[in-house]
């Protein structure tokens, strides 16, 4: 299939010319800025940084504008800039916002995470970029990408929640939280496979971006998509070579659509723009391109062509049940080393108001056939697991002749149970004295009050506790309001109280000991923490 995209590419009306300003070192992710130069992200010899960056040897990554037709690029902003890396940007509609990438950890000159900032454009540059709120520690965010009306935020993540390597998700701004944005949401498998996707960018209705867990030419190559009802979107089409080669290719925006369709006259423009690619031939790391493309030549007639019969369509569906591989087995509180098949599960699957109960494979999956427009739902279970369900939907999906045959994946994680261990709830803050529920700490309870529901026969004490300052009996009158507070929330999600129970540790139980006075932000951050128990 890659050797056929690869001999059609001279006639297909696509074009690609590296740029002037390339480096020996990384140049990538270009975005056209309001005054019609182009930012873009390198870590060549005068970035910023006296160390050089682990993961590469070059110098820390940083933002650079330049004149597409210059050699000489300059750095974007100094209020944007740091000795840490800086990188893959994107803008809203009149640029008095942007959104960007830097390495962040827990101490400094840790550039092993990277988080999303945003920043504002004010008289004298830009403002301290600032990370958005829905965040976690020791996951990498990456690649922003805004929505046309500036509300949908779209970006790549490897939250080990995710389906394998980096994966797309979408959150939208919320004017009814607190933080002003939803909970990140998961894009569907139909983009998302076991392998990365990254470098979303959106232009209209249409999402592109790059993976190497799709087929394709080898390492990334760059897709588009676009969304269709629900939370569908249509089968991903590669955009073939000279867009795409044996090597990365990503980091693809359009600068400029004419309007011609692929009807007009040959050699008509129908659009422009830029990709990023480490593909031979250019001047080290990664590259920036410009791509043209245009209305191709006719193509020849073929003759003695046989007759093709009506094209058959198919659509696999093929479910994985897996479990948790945590560092310590026994600790659910250590950290996510990944995911394993989970053997002989058993599954219900309801469909077209029908029941079937299923028997994973001892590889931990099994494989169903779809049927058009049709909402699935299976419910996974297996003992001395939390059950757990998930659901698929054929709605509305497009078929695509080029690729009649689709296999999609869906992915059902159960919970080993850990009877009288706490384990802690991430993401629950409070207000400082204060013990009523924050909007930012409602997806963890409603998350947790779907696993109730899905297993209505298990109890558990929600704990709260409480970091060493403050009198012992203050912080024990406070860690029970808190805990209590939790409980009440779930009872407002329909779960019975007779399930729950609320206790509040105080200070007597720290996750991490540290002498009071000595104890550092994220020492005390770790102590104070929301945690739950299934009970016997």
């Amino acid at each position: 299939m890659a050797a056929d995209w690869a001999k059609q590419a001279p006639g297909n009306g696509w074009s690609v010319l590296e740029l002037p300003f390339n480096s020996p070192q990384n140049d990538f992710s270009p975005l056209p800025f309001s005054d019609g130069r182009l930012v873009f992200t390198s870590d060549r010899s005068s970035s910023l940084g006296k160390e050089n960056y682990k993961w590469t040897g070059n110098q820390f990554m940083d933002l650079y504008i330049v004149d597409p037709e210059s050699a000489s690029p300059q750095s974007f902003a100094n209020t944007l800039n740091t000795d840490n890396n800086e990188g893959t940007v994107c803008f809203n509609n009149d640029y008095s916002e942007i959104y960007l990438v830097r390495s962040v950890g827990a101490y400094k000159g840790d550039d092993q995470y990277t988080k999303i900032f945003t920043a504002s454009q004010t008289s004298g540059g830009w403002s301290e970029p600032r990370p958005l709120p829905f965040q976690h520690d020791k996951i990498n965010y990456m690649h922003p990408a805004l929505s046309a009306d500036g509300k949908t935020l779209f970006f790549a993540c490897n939250d080990p929640e995710g389906w394998g390597g980096y994966d797309l998700y979408m959150v939208q701004q919320s004017s009814i939280s607190e933080s002003g944005w939803g909970e990140p949401k998961l894009l569907t498998r139909s983009i998302n496979t076991p392998g990365n996707e990254l470098f979303g960018v959106i232009d209209h209705d249409t999402l592109y971006f790059a993976s190497d867990g799709l087929p394709g030419m080898g390492g990334l190559d760059i897709y588009r998509t676009y969304k269709m009802d629900g939370n569908s979107w249509a089968p991903p089409i590669n955009l073939k070579a000279p867009v795409n080669s044996g090597s990365d290719d990503f980091g693809f925006v359009i600068t400029q659509q004419t309007g011609a369709s692929t009807s007009a006259a040959p050699g008509t423009l129908i659009s422009t723009g830029y990709l990023s690619s480490n593909r031979p031939g250019g001047k080290g790391g990664d590259d920036v391109y410009r791509f043209e493309h245009r209305v191709p030549p006719p193509a020849p007639v073929k003759i003695d062509t046989p007759a093709r019969g009506p094209i058959v369509y198919k659509m696999t569906l093929d479910v994985y049940v897996l479990e948790k591989i945590f560092a310590d087995p026994n600790d659910p509180n250590s950290q996510v080393l990944g995911r394993k098949p989970l053997n002989n599960a058993k599954v219900e699957m309801m469909y077209g108001g029908k029941k079937e109960m299923l028997k994973a494979l001892p590889e931990g999956y099994f494989q169903v056939q779809l049927a058009e427009n049709m909402d699935y739902e299976f419910s996974a279970s297996q003992e001395g697991y939390l059950k757990n369900s998930a659901k698929f939907s054929t709605r509305g999906m497009a078929k695509d002749p080029a690729n009649p045959v689709q296999t999609f994946e869906l992915e059902i994680v159960l919970d080993k149970i850990f009877r009288n261990q706490q384990i802690v709830l991430e993401n629950i803050y409070y207000d400082f004295d204060k013990w009523d529920i924050r909007p930012d700490a409602e997806p963890t309870l409603n998350r947790l009050a779907e696993v109730l529901r899905q297993n209505p026969d298990i109890r558990i004490e929600l704990g709260s506790h409480t970091d060493c300052r403050g009198q012992d009996a203050y912080n024990q009158n406070l860690s029970q309001r808190r805990a209590q507070s939790a409980v009440n929330y779930l009872i407002g999600k329909g779960i019975s109280a007779d399930r729950l129970s609320a206790t509040g540790y105080g200070e007597s139980q720290p996750a991490v000991s540290c002498l009071c006075s000595r104890c550092t932000a994220a020492e005390y951050q770790a102590n104070r923490r929301t945690t739950f128990k299934i009970l016997e």
